[in-house]
């Protein structure tokens, strides 16, 4: 070897060194084992973990129970009621804890989901349900309290296949969006004209000393009547509309129709916006 080193000239290696070296892996290589190795050792443990559970399962479900084998009593219903109620036309019979209110024995008693439990504080009415023809917070009533009295949910407004005139509005009129509030809109907006037609005032009533009598629900009346009701989707406007095609009895043209596979869709657009263009100029 030479004593001279040069920095940029390789190192001048032995046969044995060079043959040596040769036989030495790259280091990529080494990094690319030791990761491959690492991940099968990973799944490796983890698939025998998942075989270990499912092994003591079928032996821990194949055990019968002994005998002697003792269980804690079912625990019964705390200051329990018992409680008649008229569900949309029939009567229910309920033993209920004192504090139940309505909204959780409809739904879990009954299991009458139409009515949703939103806020559970009375505050954006997802819960309404109509009670002897007043609209009630179903949350915030004691269902002990509705002992005889007619309850009116959205599942009894219907009449069989045939829709409540309210329904079929918010349908026609697209007055909802994901329908979470829609039940609590729909039987606020019914006894709502029923509280108009009787003449009772609200907030935005021009004259309250006049005598009772059927009062003319404009837009603003129905926003303040219904201002309990709270929409997140945003769909208020479409929901007044349907709201005043039942008060006034007039029908409005559909805006919307379902799309047909052999239509064209541009003809489909044309046609909606006529119908709107035509629905305005008659208003």
């Amino acid at each position: 070897m030479s004593d001279d080193f040069d920095e940029t000239s390789e190192p001048d290696l032995t046969a044995d060194e060079e043959a040596l070296l040769k036989e030495l892996p790259t280091l990529t290589d080494v990094g690319q084992a030791r990761r491959k190795f690492i991940g099968q050792s990973i799944a490796g443990g983890l698939g025998i973990f998942a075989l270990t559970l499912l092994e003591q399962e079928k032996v821990l479900a194949a055990l019968a129970i002994s005998p002697d084998a003792m269980f804690a009593p079912a625990v019964g219903v705390e200051n329990s009621v018992k409680v008649v109620l008229k569900i949309n036309g029939a009567t229910k019979s309920l033993e209920l804890d004192s504090r139940m209110v309505l909204l959780d024995a409809l739904r879990e008693r009954l299991e009458l989901t139409g009515s949703k439990k939103g806020c559970d504080h009375g505050q954006c009415g997802a819960c309404t349900v109509i009670v002897d023809g007043r609209r009630v917070l179903s949350c915030l009533t004691l269902a002990a309290t509705c002992e005889g009295k007619e309850v009116t949910t959205i599942e009894g407004l219907a009449q069989g296949d045939n829709l409540h005139p309210m329904q079929a509005a918010f349908i026609k009129n697209d007055g909802f969006q994901c329908g979470y509030c829609t039940p609590g809109q729909i039987c606020s907006a019914v006894a709502m004209l029923t509280e108009a037609k009787n003449g009772e005032a609200s907030y935005v009533t021009a004259d309250v000393r006049q005598t009772p009598r059927s009062v003319a629900l404009t837009d603003d009346e129905i926003r303040e009547r219904m201002s309990g009701n709270i929409c997140r989707c945003g769909a208020y406007p479409n929901i007044i509309k349907a709201i005043q095609e039942v008060h006034s009895g007039k029908q409005a043209a559909q805006s919307w129709s379902f799309h047909k596979a052999e239509s064209n869709l541009a003809d489909a657009i044309n046609d909606v916006l006529t119908k709107e263009a035509t629905s305005d100029a008659t208003v």
